[in-house]
């Protein structure tokens, strides 16, 4: 193990592409706020219509970004749901104090081993016999993903019983439930419990950037050919514009992207790698159709959809398949009518309900 001070070191150097980020949105606000509505703008109507709807897009950009960076994304517990614990500004700079001061959780105790079951693991030397204790010790749990070779998922560095989708991150040092990624730019990891808010969180950081692109676009043009003589804020004007178009770009790929991911049911690292069942590696796995699966990371409540509040259906351990791993399975024929019949698209609560509780 490294010394306390190459940690803490390396701790606060992890910190550094947040801090970058949150000083270009800092300046941003300067810039267009200061600099180019109340400076260069010159009708007043058209100040007060920029400012009203650049707020409440910061705000809610904001908020997603915070609920990203600061959710803890190793607890194997289920955030509150909306109706019990409201979310407002304040809260998430309170989950931002503790989060840095809190220790982090890691999956449910019970897929750990216990010292009797590492050291009886640790002394067989062969592949099958390995396979052998890992399925034994998973009999009991909600697991349907193996290996290549057929075994349990097993994380030698924690010392647990994987469940289904979760990794290892090595940045974080702990296993991650249905792990997406690694982001520096959050300094988190994004798994189950942020996943909902780091969508959101690209989705208002482009519309951040095509409404600041868009509405100073006119003055942008006027700057540039020289057709104002202010130039106090003739730099802040160009390079919000060339900034905003510069992550514009780079974040309408990347929310493209992960939208379509969610409509997929896949992660990141599941598009790389498919999830391997009993039955082989599927790709599509864990997908109930595409509308199911949006659901089934922002909720059943369209109120909820754009808002950066936990809503995402199940634990983060036991997910519905579209998979059958074993024949007698008595919801075999409950999923196989549910493709006949072309209900991927039904009832995600009934299709969650069923999966969980046959497991």
């Amino acid at each position: 193990m490294a010394p306390a001070a190459v940690r803490v070191c390396c701790a606060c150097v992890r910190w550094f592409p947040v801090v970058f980020i949150t000083a270009v949105i800092v300046w941003s606000y300067y810039a267009y706020v200061v600099a180019l509505c109340v400076y260069t703008v010159p009708s007043i109507a058209e100040k007060v219509i920029y400012l009203l709807i650049y707020h409440p897009i910061l705000v809610i950009f904001l908020w997603a970004y915070a609920k990203t960076i600061f959710t803890d994304v190793w607890n194997g517990s289920v955030p509150r749901s909306v109706s019990k614990h409201p979310v407002s500004l304040l809260t998430c700079m309170w989950a931002y104090a503790k989060t840095i001061f809190t220790d982090v959780g890691s999956v449910p105790r019970s897929f750990y081993l216990t010292v009797q079951e590492i050291n009886r693991l640790e002394r067989e030397r062969g592949e099958e016999a390995q396979k052998n204790i890992l399925l034994e010790l998973a009999k009991d749990k909600p697991i349907l993903n193996r290996t290549h070779a057929g075994s349990a998922r097993y994380c030698e560095k924690c010392k647990c019983i994987k469940p289904d989708r979760a990794h290892h991150c090595s940045v974080c040092g702990q296993c991650v439930l249905k792990m997406d990624h690694h982001c520096p730019w959050v300094n988190n990891c994004v798994g189950f419990t942020n996943y909902k808010y780091f969508v959101l969180f690209l989705g208002y950081g482009l519309l951040y950037c095509l409404f600041i692109a868009f509405t100073s676009l006119n003055y942008f043009i006027e700057f540039w050919t020289g057709g104002s003589s202010k130039e106090a804020v003739k730099f802040h004007v160009l390079f919000v514009f060339f900034v905003a178009m510069m992550f514009g770009i780079s974040l309408i790929s990347l929310f493209g992207y992960h939208i379509y991911l969610t409509c997929s049911n896949r992660s990141t690292l599941e598009s790389f790698r498919s999830p391997i069942f009993q039955t082989g590696a599927d790709k599509n796995g864990f997908s109930l159709g595409k509308l199911n699966n949006f659901k089934e990371v922002f909720g059943e409540r369209k109120l909820f959809w754009f808002l950066p509040i936990f809503s995402s259906f199940g634990d983060g351990i036991a997910y519905p398949t579209r998979t059958v791993d074993i024949p007698s399975d008595g919801l075999l024929a409950d999923r196989q009518r549910w493709m006949e019949e072309g209900d991927a698209d039904g009832d995600y609560n009934s299709h969650f309900n069923k999966a969980v509780s046959y497991r």
